[in-house]
């Protein structure tokens, strides 16, 4: 096994990722690693674009007061301020740094998005937003010499020093196929979500709570795993990538049709399409239940045809590529898992209950979203955050000598299921946590999932073969069981998460958050 130091260790290349390596690049050196390619992260997807208030007639207190009203009684007001106000200022700073977003009579362009009450949406390329900023803060961290980028390279768990405290990571290295230690002063979890234990989702196929189930496994607190955002409007395309469908296809004017052809959403919500996600997602499979049709449409064809490809070049041209001219034709659409509010529970400077460990952007959990994120909140986040976190470690390291002490280097298991399909279990594994713990649940279906995790967790047995598909599937178990435990206790419905049996918010759990720390949670969900 390979011994190798380093400053800090960054895991993740989406927004969060190469912004926090960018700035931790100034105090030392840093090593990203990414389990796959640079490309591969939700950032690079993302298309609507970075909420800010910077537009006339907007501010921080209007945006926060959005962001408070999305996330139906569970965001906390000091982090929702955190974000909007030095959201401001990190926006700022990319533009000045060079990063290019789009203008409209030589100012800055702001589009709208469900539940935002003013047009605070910066875009970039049209809908290419988060592709643009990716490639922008990975061409700023490739000339820092002092900062070591290594793709395809699995982090298999979180190591600590002899006082307790993280103190690097054990990797496998899919390209020397060997496997690595790298010891560090700072390990920072920037990993992103877990759609892909969802049958539909827009997440990419990296996507499986890898981050969330290492530090769940190294004692951290993990909190609000029962609020998967679904996204409502991803193309429906059975056995394909749920392509997204941006939020703001309708913010500049697209409605949502049943299969009567009738615009349904004036029925559900004074907002109609610009309701909060979990509002919409909830409507739309109303519709879906009543019609004979697995989807609902989106209709943009009485926008005007130049402007629709001028403003969603890459929807257009995904579209085009699956036969649908969107300037003429309804697109089919249905919700699919897209953004996962709970995570690594964090404070606002990104530190976790483990002394060395930090966390930012959709892997962790910083009480800005709430019960349901508000609409292109998420680049923003991981922004602010990951600059918090540099400014913490830079703190804590000019305050503190580095020292180094022994390592204490995990029990090493290549987890193998020798008589079983992977592809099979991940299947329907994906398939029961869309039906039994997706945008509606209840308590049979919960309680039938949890019996079924739990019994394909125990057959993964040891085995003497590398095996990254095993990894990657145990981790999605172990998400997926903290998804459905946290959706038992919680016996209301709230934002993302509806119970049919508890079918309005409780006051009683209103501020309340679930939190589950490991070991000793595995069988207490229901006592």
């Amino acid at each position: 096994m390979n011994y190798l130091k380093t400053d800090f260790v960054v895991m993740g290349t989406g927004i969060s990722g190469l912004y926090s390596a960018l700035n931790l690049g100034d105090i030392g050196n840093v090593t990203i690693l990414t389990k796959k390619h640079l490309e591969d992260c939700n950032t690079q997807h993302a298309q609507g674009g970075i909420a800010v208030a910077l537009s006339k007639g907007d501010s921080w207190f209007l945006h926060m007061k959005d962001t408070l009203e999305a996330g139906a009684g569970l965001c906390e007001s000091k982090s929702v301020e955190i974000l909007v106000k030095e959201g401001q200022k990190q926006v700022r700073k990319l533009i000045k740094m060079g990063m290019k977003f789009d203008h409209a009579k030589g100012e800055l362009d702001f589009t709208l998005e469900g539940a935002h009450s003013k047009r605070r949406i910066l875009h970039a390329g049209g809908d290419a937003t988060g592709k643009k900023v990716r490639e922008f803060l990975t061409g700023l961290v490739k000339k820092k010499k002092n900062i070591q980028i290594k793709e395809e390279t699995f982090v298999i768990d979180l190591v600590n020093d002899e006082n307790d405290k993280i103190a690097g990571v054990l990797v496998w290295d899919g390209i020397e196929k060997e496997y690595e230690i790298y010891q560090a002063s700072a390990v920072v979890i920037a990993s992103g979500g877990c759609g892909q234990i969802y049958e539909n989702t827009t997440n990419p196929d990296v996507t499986t709570g890898d981050g969330v189930a290492m530090a769940y496994k190294a004692g951290s607190e993990i909190m609000d795993m029962e609020f998967i955002q679904f996204h409502p409007t991803a193309l429906y395309n059975p056995g394909g990538l749920s392509f997204l469908i941006s939020e703001s296809v309708r913010g500049e004017g697209g409605v949502l049709r049943n299969e009567k052809g009738e615009r349904f959403m004036l029925r559900y919500h004074k907002l109609a399409e610009l309701a909060p996600r979990d509002v919409v997602s909830r409507a739309m499979l109303n519709e879906i239940e009543n019609s004979n049709k697995p989807y609902v449409w989106m209709d943009i064809t009485h926008l005007d045809s130049d402007y629709v490809v001028q403003r969603f070049p890459t929807i257009f041209n995904t579209l085009q590529g699956y036969g649908l001219d969107m300037r003429k034709e309804w697109i089919p659409v249905a919700p699919a898992a897209h953004y996962t509010m709970g995570g690594i529970k964090t404070d606002t400077f990104g530190r976790t209950n483990l002394p060395g460990l930090y966390a930012c952007g959709e892997v962790a959990c910083t009480d800005v979203h709430g019960a349901n994120r508000l609409a292109s909140n998420s680049l923003l986040e991981g922004l602010v955050f990951a600059y918090r976190v540099y400014q913490t470690i830079k703190i804590e390291r000019e305050a503190k000598e580095a020292n180094e002490s022994d390592l204490i280097v995990p029990y090493l298991k290549n987890y193998g299921m020798p008589s079983l399909k992977l592809g099979e279990i991940r299947k329907e594994l994906r398939t029961r946590m869309t039906e039994e713990a997706g945008v509606i649940r209840n308590e049979k279906g919960l309680k039938n999932l949890l019996d079924w995790l739990r019994e394909k967790s125990e057959l993964i047995c040891d085995t003497k073969n590398v095996n990254e598909d095993l990894w990657e599937l145990k981790n999605m178990l172990n998400v997926g069981k903290l998804i459905v435990k946290s959706a038992l206790l919680r016996e209301e419905s709230r934002g993302t998460h509806f119970r049919v049996e508890y079918p309005k918010q409780d006051s009683k759990w209103a501020y309340t958050h679930i939190i589950r720390t490991f070991p000793g949670d595995e069988e207490n969900v229901l006592e």
